[in-house]
């Protein structure tokens, strides 16, 4: 069973009398730790595809099946269950509280879990340790750079445990040596069990994913193993 199976999948918007097919059809795959960058021109539907592979939109027809639950026809709650449970976000703005130390905004969904403090200050501590933060853990984000930033949300998308990671742009507002510190992290990532879905319309970063599914127009343009994998 794939760990995610989108069947069918139409999404429409209307703008006054205009109806728009953000997407039309879309049939995908992605099975378990699997690395896949998905890509496609402004337009293209990929914003609005990882909305719906995120839980944070419902499709307007078709199946969207995630661990084995149908999420298609779930409600507001119930999609708010799945995205904390399966889903760590890694946004390109980062989305850190600005008044709150790293630690504390790492251990922020373990509240949504109603996870006790003592444990939720534990799991929060050994992942901002996993990628290399033991030593800013009492940082606020203005006292950290951007790559800092990063990582910080990279381990709040992680303190979870989910099924996926599901980055947007996350290399978007970085320098360049930045974006490879953060790329290496999501190779580790990978490495350790995890499910990596990147949307980027960056080619050099698509290129450290196994795999590139390439969107156009509201459908899948292309799907393909990427044989020549970027390593640093």
């Amino acid at each position: 069973m794939s760990l995610i199976s989108l069947s069918g999948i139409v999404k429409t918007f209307h703008l006054g009398t205009q109806t728009v097919h953000a997407l039309n059809g879309v049939d995908l795959r992605i099975e378990k730790n699997e690395y896949v960058a998905l890509m496609g021109p402004s337009g293209s539907g990929k914003s609005t595809l990882m909305n719906i592979l995120g839980c944070l939109d419902v499709p307007s027809a078709g199946r969207y099946v995630l661990n084995e639950k149908d999420v298609s026809k779930m409600s507001e709650n119930e999609l708010a269950d799945v995205r904390n449970k399966e889903i760590g976000f890694v946004f390109q703005t980062f989305n850190l509280l600005p008044r709150t130390t790293a630690v504390s905004n790492v251990a922020l969904p373990l509240v949504y879990a109603g996870i006790p403090k003592k444990k939720r200050i534990e799991r929060a501590e050994s992942v901002l340790n996993m990628v290399g933060l033991s030593d800013r853990m009492d940082h606020h984000p203005n006292q950290l750079s951007g790559g800092q930033r990063q990582r910080v949300a990279v381990a709040r998308a992680l303190v979870n445990s989910p099924s996926i990671i599901l980055a947007d742009e996350p290399t978007g507002n970085l320098d360049t040596k930045t974006s490879e510190d953060i790329m290496r992290l999501f190779a580790e990532i990978h490495q350790n069990g995890n499910t990596v879905i990147l949307v980027t319309h960056e080619e050099d970063i698509a290129q450290f994913a196994h795999r590139i599914i390439r969107l156009r127009d509201g459908k899948v343009e292309s799907d393909v193993k990427n044989e020549n994998i970027m390593t640093l």
